[in-house]
């Protein structure tokens, strides 16, 4: 398998300040454990760009980048806060435009078959960036970018959405809640941050069903993880028949996550990666991209996104 990996030095400078989790450190933790076991070498470079206007329109509205860019001006030589735990810094939104146009030149490279999937090593996270509201650490929803990206670019029509942050993506649920051809699976720590996610989240509208959402005790470790994929996920992907997957790979459900109170491992993250790659190639010929979310332990970040990568090349 040719995997490809977007990364890019302009995410080390967002800045988020000293002691918050969401910090450089941990994509630097990343690429030394990528190097330390020659894992970077076999995985083709992709080039982000900065995501255009016209995408981010297709999500956030017109007071959501308004926010994010008088945040961004306020900051200038200091750190400024959007909400109580979302700071930026001088250079957050150009971190942010190059984290989403990032995954959009993984779905080109995918698309054109120059890699057969891709993991993006991005920052600021975005799953919980709702289209009108910056939320948790995250400005722009690039997977959500990326779906619409996808949709009207590409021409393809349906889009499936995993998501295995520990957190719920509130913001991502939001932006398809009423949208039939995006069918968003999330399995998460339930009840916890940001509160959503519940079983009855199952869309509203024509949408109604393409939502799903598995909430998870407090304490669930691989088994219970991939037992539920195996129940929920497999099945409904299977009706949906999606034409692209992408995958919200937040690894904050680590046993050793600060944040979280899962005990998932990296081996549980690997038998996760295979189980939707699987997915990707049984339904729409492999087209598959994951993107950073969250994961706020450096050595087991490090450890599940090589672990990670590992199953996408095998």
């Amino acid at each position: 398998m040719a995997t490809g990996l977007v990364y890019h030095p302009i995410f080390l400078e967002h800045d988020t300040g000293r002691m918050h989790p969401e910090c450089p450190e941990r994509l630097r933790a990343v690429l030394k454990r990528l190097d330390a076991e020659g894992l970077r070498q076999d995985l083709i470079d992709i080039p982000p760009r900065d995501a255009e206007n016209v995408w981010l329109n297709q999500v956030h509205s017109a007071n959501h980048l308004r926010e994010v860019r008088d945040g961004v001006a306020m900051a200038a030589d200091r750190l400024a806060y959007i909400d109580h735990d979302t700071p930026v810094c001088a250079a957050s939104e150009a971190a942010a435009l190059k984290a989403a146009g990032g995954v959009m030149a993984a779905v080109d490279r995918v698309m054109a078959g120059a890699v057969d999937n891709a993991f993006c090593l991005v920052r600021p996270p975005g799953h919980h960036a709702e289209p009108d509201r910056v939320m948790g650490f995250c400005l722009y929803n690039s997977v959500a970018i990326a779906v619409r990206y996808i949709q009207r670019h590409h021409g393809l029509k349906k889009v499936l959405i995993v998501d295995w942050d520990v957190h719920h993506g509130n913001g991502t649920q939001a932006a398809f809640w009423r949208d039939p051809s995006v069918f968003y699976y999330s399995i998460h720590q339930f009840p916890f941050y940001p509160g959503t996610g519940g079983p009855m989240e199952v869309g509203g509208g024509e949408g109604e069903g393409a939502t799903l959402n598995s909430p998870m005790e407090a304490g669930c470790g691989d088994s219970d993880y991939l037992h539920e994929l195996e129940k929920v996920l497999l099945p409904a992907a299977q009706a949906f028949g999606p034409d692209f997957v992408l995958v919200s790979a937040g690894f904050d459900a680590h046993q050793a996550d600060p944040l979280g109170s899962m005990r998932v491992t990296e081996s549980g993250f690997a038998a996760m990666t295979h189980m939707v790659r699987g997915l990707a190639d049984a339904l729409c010929g492999g087209r598959m991209v994951s993107v950073l979310e969250g994961g706020y332990d450096l050595d087991a970040l490090a450890g599940s996104v090589s672990a990670h990568l590992k199953a996408l090349q095998k």
